[in-house]
Parts: C-alpha cells; structure tokens; sequence
C-alpha cells in the first residue's frame, strides 16, 4: 500500500510537470506566430580581447514609427535575440564602461549580427555594484540580484591587501560575514551551507583558504559575479539562502596578456592569449602565499616555527574554442590546497592540516537558431579535508570530503522580446564521506573504530521558468521545479537501541534506494512600475536543500561534514516571501531600495547535546537532531553612481531565531549570527582621473550571540558548570574603517603597472574574535565559617590591529 502510494504520488508529479512544460511551450509558439515577423540575433564582445559580455542592452527603435523601442539583454554567453517586425530600425547597444553603439538597421529577414564593443575610459568603470543598464534597478523584474563588478572590488581596501570577493559581497545589504577576517557568510538568517557558490556553475564545498580568512577565488581569474539572495528563478536550486554564481574569464582571443602582482604575502601571474586568433584562447592564472619561502631561511634552529608548513595556493585554467557560428566550447579548472603543519623542537609532536577543491568543468553552447540558445555542461567537484597529528607513539587522523559528477542542459526561447523562457535539466551524483577517524596508540594499543562508509545519493531536477514582461507597468518571472533526492546503496543502516547501542542492521546493496524524496518548487517574482523611476517588486520562492553541513564550532571551519538527506535527516525546507520599493534619482544618478523579507525554514540539522566516543560506532547522521528556525528583516541600500565621487550605503535590520526539540530546552533560541544591526560605507574618490584614486570602507555589526557559563555548582562530589540559554548573550559589537590608494604609475597602450597601499582597521579598533574564561577558586573547607570562592573573569581574544600593506600590480599587453 506504502508504495502504490509513493508511486502514484511521483507519477502524479511527472505527469504535472510534462503538461506544464506542454503548456509553456504552446502559449509561447502560439505568440510567436501571430505577426510575421524577423528575428536579429547574435554575440556581443569586447572589442579588445573577444571576450563575451554579459548583461549589455540590445536596443531597437523603429524610425518610422513612434512605437516603444524593443529592447534585449545579452545572457552568460554573451547572446541576444530581438524579434520585431521588418522595417529599418535604430540600433543601439549600451552596456557601462563601454562606447555606445548607435546605427541604422534594415531588417527584412532574421538576421544575425555579432557586435563588438570598446571599453571607455569612465569613471563609472571604476566604482560601480552593477554593470547594466543605468535603470536596471527599477525595471529589472529581479529582486534580490545584485552583481559586482571585478574592476570594483578590485577598487576597495582588502585584508593584507589581496583582492577578496567573497568579502567584498559581504558589503552588500541582507549578506552579513561570519567572523573578523573570515570570508564565510550569511545571508538573510540562513546558515553558511544554504549559499550554493558556483565556479563556471560547478558548485564549490568550501570557498576558504586559511580556515576562512582569504577566499579561493583568484581576482585575476575571474569575469564577473552574481549574487541572488531572494527572488530566485527555477533554474537555481538545491540551496535556501543564496545563489553565489562566478564565471572565469574565457582568455583574450585577440593579443597575448600577462598580469600579476607581488604583495605581503601573496604573489600571482596570469598569462592569457589566443590559440587561434578569433578562434581559440586560453587562460592560466596562479597564485600562491610564500612568506614561508621568506621566514624560514631566517629562524633559528630551535625556532619552534622552524620546519613548519603554512601555505595555501591556487590554480586556475580555461580554454575557449569556437567550432563556428552556432558552436562554441568552455574547459574550465580550478584546484587549490592548504597546508599548514608544525613539530615540536624535540621532534615528538608533528601535526599536519590539509584541505583542498578540485573543480572541473566542460561547456558546450549551441544556437539551434535565431530564437533558441543551448547551454549544456558537464562538471566535477571534489573537496578534501585531511587531519594527521603525532605524539610519540600516538596517531590520530581524520578525514572528510564531498565529491561531484553532474550533467546539466538549460534550452533558453526567447519567442518575443515579452519572453525569455528557460527548460532544463540537472543531475547529480554526490558522495559523501563523513569524519573517518583512524587512531593508533602503538603496536598493541590500537584503538578498534569502524571505518565510516561513504554516502551516495541522485540528485535530479527538471524546470521550466518564463520571465513575461506582460505590459509597461507589469513585469513577472514565473516557474516550476521538480526536485528529486535518493540516498542509495551500498550502505548499512544501523538499528539503535534507546542508548545509542547497536542491536541490528539493515543492507542496502549498491545502487538500493534507502531513502528518496521529491518535491514541487513554485518560484514567483513580479515588478510594478509606478513611475519611469520608480517600481515595486514582490517575490515568493519555495527551495529544498538535500544536503547539510554539520559543525561543532562557532565558525565555519574545514572539519565541517557534509551529510545528504537519508531517512534520519529530512531535506532542509525553505519559504521567502519578500516586498520592496526601488527608485532611481537625478537621471540614474541615484539609485536606492528598501527590501523587506520574511523566511520560515524547516529540517535544519544540528549535533546532539551531551556527545561522547559512543558516536563513532552509529551512522553518522544518527547523532543529529532537527529543528526549525525564522529571519526576517528590512535591508536598505543607496548608491551614487556617477561622478569622481562614488559608493554606496547599506543597512540591514534583522532577527533570526532558531527552535529544536532536543536543544536549549525545547525553548526558541537566537542564531548563532543572529545580528540587529548591520552597516556597510563604501566610497570612492577619483583624485587624479584614471590615475590616482583613494577608497574607503566602514563597517559596523551587532555582536554575534554565545552562550556563557553563568554558575557552578557540585554534584556527586563533582563540580558542575551551568551555562545559559543557548545564545542568550552578545558579543561587543564590531566595527573597522579600512582605507586604500590606487597609483596607476604608467598606463600606456602595450603596459600597465601601479601599487596599491591599504591600511586595514585603521584606527586600530581590537574587535572580538572570541572569548574565553578563566576561573580561580579558594577553596579552605578547615576554617570558620569553611571557605568557597569562586570567580570567572572574561577575557576577549582579538586577532588583527591595524595592518598597513602595500602591492606592486602590473599587466604586459
């Protein structure tokens, strides 16, 4: 009966989908065919390096008439598609930082036109959130997207100096970062495993080198980023909070070009350059810490730094090939490691960490014709975190990690210019391999702990979504996606008794489903224009998230699990709901919003209270418990975006709280970065036009929550400590102002070289990083009356004063 159920149930949903996607398909042919009319598509480049631009207008005014021009925005590949009725029109292409296009068109049949483009020398270039059209942020039909340019980041102070984007996002409002330094995040009261972060859409398990001070992401390397924090359409998914999309750059098609730079403890080159000129191109970009290269000639040889590791470097690669007008291929890779390691002087003691991701992936684009664009792509994923330390005759390890195969096809119609519809398919493989301790305590001693087995699971989706601009004043973006989850074989299921004991199990074969889920995702968003300025947006979006991240500490670390949904963990379920106003100002000059947002989320998972070693004999997702938590909020945001001076403000308001049945007493509990407050100030100033320009950032957040100890007391001859609710306390709050200075020495037509000097936390403000407590007692039971003191004082750990650093930048064209 349970799967006669079950079957009619998925059928059902097949069966909704296959007739939703039908009619899609048949409402949009039909609109198509009503007028004959001709079709102008094509690619827009940058004229200087053949790279594709994403995101440029495509504009067709009609000479004859007084008709609204028609308009079109080039996608990720650079393609646009314009359907009109023949006739001459006015074209025009506008995309910022770039010389405007402007030219007569005869259109009598569909046509194809790619379009080249030179970058101007603007101070908009410079200091900019998002590189679109200047109005984007009242007509868009997106609601919580936003994209920075690299130019600008590249702009801003950094920590050390090294150009950081994952911080640099974490200016932006509803996006609050984990810790000082730290390039983890948090967006809109979600945790730091419900951001889905894409590398040439292979998904990325953990963007963090140096537990999490710098990102892995290589400046240098990379053409763009988006970030989607609500408002998501059906081809995103698997994630709650956020969408984290980053494309590399596909390499200069036209002339041969080294970049790189020296800094305080990073070195980086880049070399990129045609294969076949207007053909083929490639990219390679490097970059690596060597300040243990520098500080080792120089210790002594009872240094307890002598002999120790501590690097991180990473590798990126991309080749472009174009087959021909309708064909093009994308190879791209990424890997990247850690090492960090120390001995002890006499040799006993050795300890090793190392954690590295492997991504890989391979990009076929095909247009099938003047309306339809295929994007299909194969990619890998692979994460490792590895633990070796050494004490005389002691080992212990511990590994964990994540691996990825997946397919994925997205056909893009574009019928009219009042659609652009997207159908896809996504599949993915996932293995899974929980914390494997191995502990050794010599030949005779050997502690007996079972190895973890590894997790697999299917990961399917199928979705359709159409962005339908239905009149001036009404524009919306509608879709559906079908999410499917198993967790198969081969695998043992462990049957517990009330105390954790083992008391018999249950084998599933390779490839058995132990567990499966699936799901229906409705995803609206819609813009109303109430003025040429002026708009409201509203969006709702239903997410499900198969995968969870299990921590133990209080920042999001390397050692922390990843574990897929199985019959002990439910998906992790998401509702948003989100309102807001936008306006633009003085001829675009001004842009502002205020955002408001309301997020119910289901099935999160956390580690059980009052652990001990008996765990490492269950499955590992047996040792979890789930709850449910809220946010919501109100985010504001002004930018300037014009003129030689530029930046932008943003303030987030917000209250998140979190509820388990098995945790702080059934009782609700605030989030670990549950933050009232959150305030961003970034400017620009452009002293010297293109040539010297200084940059400011101001941050200020509410303290993170923690939990104290609040009293002891004895037990059983034991003394006990009791703490307080779970996240009942603050930390102080945090707030820095970093400065920077860009000097572009030379900037000729064939060289470029300049130095940036940045002081970071420069009035030397001592943020908490932590706390800890150190209690002393007096205890004298022999006098009169007997003696019972005990006091605990705090004290607050802090890691970084002010840091003035310098880097030397050039680029050889």
């Amino acid at each position: 009966m349970i799967v006669r159920k079950f079957c009619t149930k998925k059928l059902f949903l097949l069966i909704l989908m296959k007739k939703l996607i039908a009619v899609f398909f048949t409402l949009l042919i039909i609109s198509s065919l009503i007028a004959q009319k001709v079709t102008l598509s094509g690619i827009v480049k940058d004229a200087t390096n053949g790279e594709t631009i994403a995101g440029a207008y495509i504009i067709l005014k009609d000479t004859l008439s007084k008709t609204a021009p028609t308009g079109s925005v080039t996608n990720s590949s650079g393609f646009y598609s314009i359907t009109v009725e023949k006739g001459t029109y006015l074209l025009n292409i506008n995309y910022l930082g770039y010389k405007q296009i402007s030219e007569s068109i005869s259109i009598i049949s569909n046509q194809k036109k790619n379009i080249e483009i030179e970058p101007t020398a603007i101070v908009t270039d410079e200091v900019v959130v998002t590189g679109q059209a200047a109005d984007r942020n009242v007509t868009a039909v997106e609601v919580g997207k936003m994209e920075m340019k690299i130019e600008t980041i590249k702009t801003m102070p950094a920590f050390m100096g090294e150009v950081d984007v994952l911080k640099s996002i974490q200016l932006l409002p509803g996006i609050q970062s984990g810790s000082e330094g730290n390039s983890g995040f948090y967006v809109r009261g979600g945790n730091a495993d419900q951001n889905l972060i894409l590398l040439d859409e292979t998904p990325i398990y953990n963007p963090g080198h140096l537990f999490g001070f710098f990102s892995i992401f290589n400046a240098d390397a990379l053409k763009g980023i988006e970030v989607i924090k609500s408002g998501m359409p059906a081809n995103y998914g698997g994630r709650l909070a956020s969408i984290i999309d980053v494309y590399q750059k596909e390499g200069n098609m036209k002339n041969y070009e080294f970049d790189g730079g020296i800094g305080v403890i990073f070195a980086r080159f880049t070399v990129q350059g045609p294969i076949i000129k207007n053909k083929a191109s490639f990219i390679v970009s490097g970059r690596r810490t060597y300040i243990d290269w520098l500080v080792q000639p120089f210790l002594k040889k009872d240094s307890p730094l002598k002999g120790a590791k501590f690097y991180f470097f990473d590798l990126n690669a991309k080749f472009n090939i174009i087959i021909n007008e309708k064909h093009r291929i994308y190879i791209g890779g990424y890997y990247g490691n850690d090492v960090y390691g120390f001995k002890s002087k006499n040799g006993n003691i050795n300890s090793v960490f190392k954690w590295g991701n492997g991504a890989a992936s391979v990009r076929w684009n095909y247009i099938v014709s003047p309306k339809l664009f295929l994007n299909t792509s194969g990619t890998f994923s692979d994460y490792q975190f590895v633990t070796e330390m050494k004490q005389g005759v002691y080992n212990f390890g511990i590994s964990s990690g994540v691996r990825d195969y997946a397919l994925k096809s997205e056909l893009t119609f574009l019928p009219n210019p009042n659609h652009i519809t997207k159908f896809g398919i996504h599949y993915i493989f996932h293995t899974f391999f929980p914390s494997d301790y191995d502990i050794e305590a010599g030949q005779n001693n050997n502690l007996s702990i079972p190895k973890s087995k590894p997790f697999y699971a299917n990961e399917l989706a199928i979705y359709g979504n159409d962005e339908w601009n239905i009149v001036k004043w009404l524009k919306i973006s509608y879709g559906l996606r079908y999410s499917h989850f198993s967790h198969i074989g081969k695998f043992n299921r462990f049957i517990l008794d009330d105390d954790l004991k083992i008391i018999d199990s249950i084998v599933y074969k390779s490839g058995q489903i132990a567990k499966q889920y699936n799901y229906i995702e409705p995803r609206l968003s819609a813009r109303f224009l109430i003025d040429t300025n002026t708009s409201i947006k509203i969006s709702y979006t239903l997410n499900n998230q198969y995968l969870h991240q299990i921590s133990m500490a209080t920042v999001s670390l390397p050692t922390d699990v990843w574990m897929p949904s199985t019959s002990f963990i439910k998906p992790q379920i998401g509702h948003q709901v989100s309102l807001g106003l936008f306006r633009n100002f003085f001829k675009n000059m001004f842009e502002a919003y205020i955002d408001a947002y309301y997020k119910q989320m289901k099935s999160l998972s956390e580690y059980q209270d009052g652990l001990d070693f008996s765990f490492l004999q269950v499955n590992p997702d047996q040792i979890l418990t789930q709850g449910k938590g809220y946010s919501w909020g109100i985010e504001f945001f002004f930018q300037k975006n014009t003129g030689w001076f530029t930046g932008f403000i943003g303030y987030t308001l917000s209250f998140t709280k979190r509820n388990f049945q098995d945790l702080n007493g059934k009782n609700w509990f605030w989030a670990k970065y549950d933050r009232r407050h959150d305030i961003s100030v970034s400017l620009n100033f452009e002293v010297i036009r293109n040539k010297l320009s200084i940059s400011a950032v101001w941050v200020f957040a509410s303290g993170n929550t923690m939990t104290i100890p609040i009293g002891y007391y004895f037990f059983n001859g034991n003394l006990i400590t009791e703490y307080s609710d779970r996240n009942a306390y603050r930390m102080p709050p945090y707030h820095r102002l970093d400065i920077s200075i860009n000097w572009n020495i030379i900037k000729r037509k064939h060289f470029e070289t300049g130095l940036n000097f940045s002081i970071y936390n420069i009035y030397n403000r001592k943020n908490p990083f932590f706390l800890f407590y150190e209690t002393t007692t007096n205890f004298d039971i022999e006098a009169q009356p007997p003696i019972f003191d005990m006091t605990t004082k705090a004290y607050k750990m802090s890691l970084f004063p002010i840091i003035p650093s310098i880097n030397w930048n050039f680029k050889i064209k």
